[in-house]
């Protein structure tokens, strides 16, 4: 049974972040898509995943094997600052009557 409440990620679509465990430690990529009901998160270029792709004539799909990013769970990325270049942790401050999330180690914020 799925858990239908809205739950929130330290990440969001866009994200620079680093693989922390698995078989792609250490790997940095964009986060492609965030899946708060899963926790989960795609990463361009981790947890590649080999798909048997059937031919569809319809839509122009041809058949064989597909090469994809499958989820990963979003407490095994970090994000990297783009400021201080690190992976960090973030914390979330009120400036200007908007919560924002900002970079532990330099203090920079990451939400534009």
């Amino acid at each position: 049974m799925k858990d239908t409440n809205k739950k929130s990620l330290h990440v969001k679509t866009g994200d620079r972040v680093i693989v922390t465990a698995g078989k792609d430690k250490g790997k940095i990529g964009n986060v492609k898509k965030a899946i708060p009901s899963e926790s989960k998160v795609i990463v361009e270029g981790a947890n590649m995943v080999t798909k048997a792709q059937k031919p569809n004539p319809m839509a122009g799909i041809q058949g064989g094997l597909v090469k994809l990013e499958a989820p990963v769970d979003s407490s095994n990325v970090m994000v990297v600052c783009p400021a201080c270049e690190k992976p960090t942790k973030i914390k979330h401050e009120v400036k200007d009557g908007k919560k924002v999330r900002v970079c532990k180690k330099c203090g920079e914020q990451l939400d534009v």
